[in-house]
């Protein structure tokens, strides 16, 4: 095995949306191929006629591709093998390792049932060391339903052997399973391939993360939808399980290639920490170029690019936000009040202790400050030069900018007036200023 060239192989079921754990197995197989330049198959395991749909088979490739995880070879569909399979049947039938079993009970009252001797089988876990487990509790399992419609484990096993996987790294799940598909690797002539077996993905309650009790939330749809950028996804996903030794964070996909490797692959779950993965996804959004955030950013805001301003500002809006922005589906909410007018409670408008007159006065003091200002030098630094210098002379600068923010965004939280009003221009922000004196 360590002459050979090293061969991992996905095998995703085409029967329900792109989990995040699949996902994370699709990675970890890449990154071991990749630094042992080594090769990747995909392989869909699509013998589930009942539950596999086109459209799953879809939302995987569509998934891998903008993961930029990228396969080596023929993609191979189970469906398309089962001339193969039933020659693989009928010879395990012909050397006795294999029968015809007459059944009393369930749809197929004929299936192949494979002759279990019961032995103990062995193998090598790269994560969790040497397993052994009896197999003779496991009795004559069925192997298919018919001569022409083998079940998993044939399939699997076949295909192994077939395309010379040498590593199979999936999760624990599978931990079950690798005791049968010893046993017909052995029948069927194959090599015991290298295992690896990855620690669950946990919900923050420590449960298991499933689409029965979590949703939406399990599928890579649902982060690819809410503006999850893939180069955090990958990053998030790597790190689910694996420790690098150290306490860096961000790695791109190059730098994971370099530095993965299974022996620091945990045993115990994986808890998805979702305030991580904003967190890091923040990051990568502040990596990008304003060019290249503004092409990623625009199927989020799509309710507002009939507006002039979108076209003449969208890039300087994106750029007040880039520095707060955990996904870019938070954009819409963020940034509306540059597109309509805000609307708010006048209560907002008050800094601490704040009196109605107060505020009054405080806002006819910034629409005063406002037409003086020269339309030609309606600039960010140039307001923000008048409206400091008037604070000078007060205790408190927040009685003077926040009911004049909040007038302009309607938000408790937002980029500072200095630049909205730069953006609004001035007919706007003083309209917007008379708007709240009205609430008044």
């Amino acid at each position: 095995m360590k002459n050979k060239k090293i061969i991992t192989r996905f095998p995703p079921s085409p029967t329900g949306p792109f989990h995040v754990g699949s996902a994370r197995t699709a990675l970890f197989n890449f990154l071991f191929a990749r630094q042992n330049n080594g090769e990747l198959l995909l392989r869909i395991e699509d013998t589930d006629k009942e539950r596999s749909q086109a459209e799953y088979e879809k939302n995987i490739l569509d998934s891998l591709k903008w993961l930029k995880i990228n396969f080596d070879g023929k993609l191979l569909r189970q469906s398309e093998r089962t001339e193969i399979y039933s020659k693989k049947i009928k010879k395990l039938i012909k050397n006795g390792y294999a029968y015809i079993s007459k059944e009393k009970e369930g749809q197929n009252r004929e299936v192949v049932r494979f002759k279990n001797s019961g032995k103990r089988v062995k193998f090598n876990d790269l994560i969790r060391g040497e397993i052994e487990a009896d197999t003779k509790d496991l009795g004559d399992f069925i192997i298919a339903k018919n001569l022409d419609e083998p079940l998993y484990h044939l399939a699997v096993v076949t295909d192994d052997i077939e395309t010379g996987v040498t590593h199979v790294i999936r999760g624990e799940d599978h931990i079950s399973n690798t005791q049968r598909q010893i046993l017909l690797l052995e029948a069927l002539g194959g090599t015991q391939p290298t295992y690896a077996h990855l620690p669950l993905i946990l919900a923050e309650d420590k449960s298991k993360l499933s689409k029965r009790k979590h949703g939406q939330s399990v599928s890579l749809d649902f982060y690819r939808k809410e503006g999850y950028l893939p180069e955090a996804i990958i990053n998030f996903l790597a790190l689910l399980g694996w420790n690098p030794g150290n306490d860096r964070e961000l790695f791109s996909i190059n730098d994971l290639i370099k530095e993965f490797s299974l022996e620091r692959v945990q045993k115990s779950g994986a808890v998805f920490d979702i305030k991580k993965l904003d967190w890091m996804n923040g990051e990568y959004i502040r990596k990008k170029s304003l060019v290249e955030l503004v092409k990623l950013a625009k199927p989020f805001v799509k309710d507002f690019l009939q507006f002039p301003i979108f076209n003449s500002q969208f890039s300087k809006i994106l750029s007040l936000e880039q520095p707060r922005l955990k996904k870019l589906s938070e954009l819409p909410e963020k940034i509306d009040y540059f597109f309509k007018e805000p609307k708010f409670e006048k209560e907002l408008l008050c800094w601490k202790n704040m009196t109605d007159n107060e505020i009054k006065d405080s806002l006819e003091l910034s629409a005063d400050l406002l037409k003086a200002v020269d339309e030609r030098n309606f600039s960010k630094e140039n307001l923000e030069k008048i409206f400091l210098k008037k604070t000078e002379e007060m205790r408190d600068r927040g009685k003077l900018l926040w009911p004049l923010r909040v007038a302009l965004s309607g938000k408790k939280a937002s980029p500072g007036p200095f630049e909205i009003m730069e953006i609004l221009g001035k007919e706007e922000s003083l309209k917007r200023i008379q708007n709240a004196l009205e609430k008044l």
